[in-house]
């Protein structure tokens, strides 16, 4: 007799258990209500009363999708202990809610479960489950070493240069090195930086951090290992490289060439310091949002070149936002190779999986959908121009946060659509749809083949 029926309990139902992608997405989004809930709170905002629901959650929502895009002055409406909230939503998202989970259980538990590797490796796109571990101790390692060096070099700046009192100098150093490793661009000044846009002592150690947290944990903690030998270098970290000194090059030359006579921003200036100004802003588009100049005051050909930057993002799996560098590369390599007539995809002597063409083109696609109708749906809602709202929303879902200065004038709708794309960016498009789907279909057939004309 079947011992489960002699015990008189009959079958088990199967234990429901989240598909990794719905675990980070329910984490992302508990995060973001925990923050919602705190700046709430009549401590949180400066003057009688807290913040209003839609004030709360929008500024929660861009901290911990680490992207910037804000509807109230961040340096005037929120408290110190605001400030500090925004600053822990940042680093938690930064992190990775799921990855800051495991670091939690790491220090409480001494090892990580399988679910929990299982997770983490879903969140920080590892290839291998015996690597997560050594992958989120880096994370934490290579994140507080980071924002300490920018945390004492702004600190000193601000102490020496501009005579801030040791304790707000020491605020204005931690917070901005945290919000810049994590590309998120709140910064505790009511014009953002643009008092300090030719301060190289600010703005190099700030472009320093965003580009080092926008090439993504995995290509640092591989290039901390085998810095001297690339020839141990994976595709990815290649990839990753070689596309982010192409990408700020190309960007610094052209909003510097772009905005060089323009008298709202880089026209007064002499040589060195546009020079400064056009490469910090296209660092910027790496998916942090700080700003020294006036967006909204930008040529319109300048916000179309940042719109594609910011399109593309940063490094995967790491703080960064957009379809990511590897992405576009490998699109570009599929290109190529199409061109050429090649049957395969070469990319730095190793050939492309098939499979990963069918991501980066799946991706794409989900991405240029998603800010298309966001687009479409907020010139319904308002009257303002298409390119201050296409940037806004390609903005919103890389995660950047530079705005043409339009955010706060939204209308509510306006703004909840905002939310969703930097939500929808923070976590990915493939990530979202996946952890929308309400089971997985493995397919049990295969329909006959047939192909159709292509162009």
């Amino acid at each position: 007799m079947n011992s489960r029926a002699a015990s008189g309990r009959g079958p088990q139902r199967p234990r429901f258990r989240l598909h990794p992608a719905q675990a980070v997405a329910i984490g992302f989004a508990g995060a973001i209500l925990v923050g919602t809930a705190l700046l709430m709170l009549p401590i949180s905002r400066v003057g009688p009363g807290g913040a209003s629901f839609i004030e709360a959650i929008f500024t929660a929502t861009s901290a911990v999708c680490v992207t910037g895009l804000t509807v109230v002055d961040t340096a005037l409406y929120w408290t110190p202990f605001g400030q500090v909230v925004i600053l822990l939503l940042i680093q938690v998202g930064g992190f990775g809610v799921m990855t800051f989970a495991s670091v939690i259980g790491l220090a409480v538990v001494r090892r990580l479960s399988l679910r929990a590797r299982v997770t983490a490796a879903s969140e920080v796109r590892s290839v291998g489950l015996e690597d997560v571990k050594g992958l989120v101790v880096g994370v934490v390692t290579i994140s507080l070493i980071v924002e300490g060096v920018v945390a004492v070099l702004l600190s000193l700046r601000f102490l020496f240069g501009y005579g801030e009192p040791l304790g707000q100098a020491i605020w204005f150093g931690v917070f901005h090195a945290v919000s810049s490793f994590n590309n998120a661009g709140f910064a505790l000044f009511s014009d953002n930086l643009m008092s300090y846009a030719v301060d190289p002592f600010i703005c190099l150690p700030i472009a320093a951090a965003v580009i080092l947290g926008g090439l993504g944990f995995p290509v640092i903690v591989q290039l901390r290992k085998h810095l001297r030998s690339p020839l141990l270098w994976t595709m990815n970290t290649r990839i990753v490289l070689a596309g982010t000194v192409t990408l700020l090059v190309a960007g610094t030359v052209y909003i510097t060439a772009v905005e060089w006579s323009n008298s709202a921003t880089l026209g007064p200036l002499d040589w060195p310091a546009k020079l400064l100004v056009g490469f910090f802003q296209s660092v910027q588009t790496r998916t942090a949002g700080f700003n020294s100049i006036d967006i909204g005051a930008m040529d319109s050909a300048s916000l179309l070149g940042m719109d594609v930057l910011m399109f593309i993002g940063g490094g995967p799996a790491g703080t960064a936002g957009g379809i990511k560098i590897t992405t576009f590369a490998v699109l570009f390599f599929i290109l190529v190779a199409e061109v050429r007539g090649d049957s395969v995809v070469n990319v730095f002597g190793k050939r492309l999986s098939r499979a990963v063409h069918r991501q980066a083109i799946t991706l794409v696609l989900l991405a240029v959908f998603v800010v298309t109708a966001a687009t479409a749906a907020l010139m319904l809602l308002t009257d303002i121009g298409l390119d201050a709202l296409l940037f806004e929303a390609v903005s919103a879902f890389g995660t950047v946060g530079l705005s043409t200065g339009i955010t706060a004038s939204l209308p509510a709708a306006g703004q909840v659509i905002l939310i969703v794309l930097m939500f929808i960016g923070r976590l990915g498009p493939i990530t979202f749809a996946s952890a929308l789907a309400l089971r997985e279909r493995p397919a049990t057939y295969e329909l006959p083949k047939e192909r159709p004309i292509i162009g």
